[in-house]
């Protein structure tokens, strides 16, 4: 088959305009490399999974064909190396790349347990925080404003397949059901991590890196919720996400 080179390529242009809208407006993503693709394979019978769909293989000029690309029932295409580090913005190019279309966010009531993020700006730490919530039997993610975007290609490389895993929805507000919802926050008031009530349903909070709930107006039935640290001010919030998680798993889940 034909190798696209050039920048200037009509398919190659078309290709990218597809790929560059973000946020609530992107209405496909881009799965690079052979990890994250077979991530995806695995998951794509859940509900999360099977919120993308296939729609283009691209395959870097030289590699051969992987075994997942024939069944698929999608157009492969071959892209020079320029062309595919282009879109993968990465130092060396992957081998394998595909391009999913994105479905309807999930909608309905909320699961038992559900991580929330707010205003969690950088991709690599709403894809690790994706990531411990999966890993400790999360079974949703709220997406609060100011949010990275999840099916950014760096957001799907941090949370190792997560994404297809975790039905992910955005929301304006807090709007609280009758669970116990918590924010991760320290300072007076807040509930120690061990002694807090964690049963479900249960709706856990992370907020902004660098302010963290700052700003926000919470509202009264949302607990804060500390983690007990010594000798630094704070954890990076992806951190403090995957130990508030793993809490969770150890007291409820068997």
């Amino acid at each position: 088959m034909p190798t696209l080179t050039s920048k200037a390529n009509p398919r190659f242009k078309a290709l990218q305009a597809r790929l560059r809208p973000g946020g609530p407006r992107r209405e496909a993503t881009l799965l690079l490399g052979e990890k994250l693709i077979e991530a995806w394979a695995e998951a794509r019978q859940s509900p999360a999974g099977k919120r993308l769909r296939p729609a283009l293989w691209l395959r870097l000029e030289g590699a051969g064909p992987h075994p997942l690309e024939a069944g698929l029932g999608v157009e492969t295409q071959v892209l020079g190396e320029a062309l595919m580090r282009e879109l993968a913005d990465a130092g060396s190019p992957p081998e394998h790349a595909l391009v999913m279309e994105l479905g309807p966010e999930p909608a309905g009531p909320l699961p038992p347990r559900v991580i929330g993020a707010w205003g969690i700006q950088d991709p690599g730490n709403l894809g690790a925080i994706l990531r411990s919530a999966a890993a400790f039997g999360f079974q949703e993610a709220l997406l609060g404003p100011g949010c990275a975007d999840p099916f950014h290609p760096r957001t799907l490389r941090g949370s190792m397949g997560a994404a297809f895993l975790l039905p992910l929805r955005r929301v304006d507000t807090l709007k609280l059901d009758p669970g116990h919802w918590f924010a991760l926050e320290g300072g007076p008031g807040s509930v120690p991590l061990a002694e807090a009530d964690l049963a479900e349903p249960l709706r856990l909070w992370v907020g902004n890196e660098g302010h963290g709930w700052s700003g926000v107006d919470l509202p009264g039935a949302v607990q804060r919720l500390a983690i007990p640290i010594q000798g630094v001010e704070s954890l990076n919030a992806a951190v403090a996400a995957g130990i508030a998680c793993y809490e969770v798993a150890r007291k409820w889940i068997r």
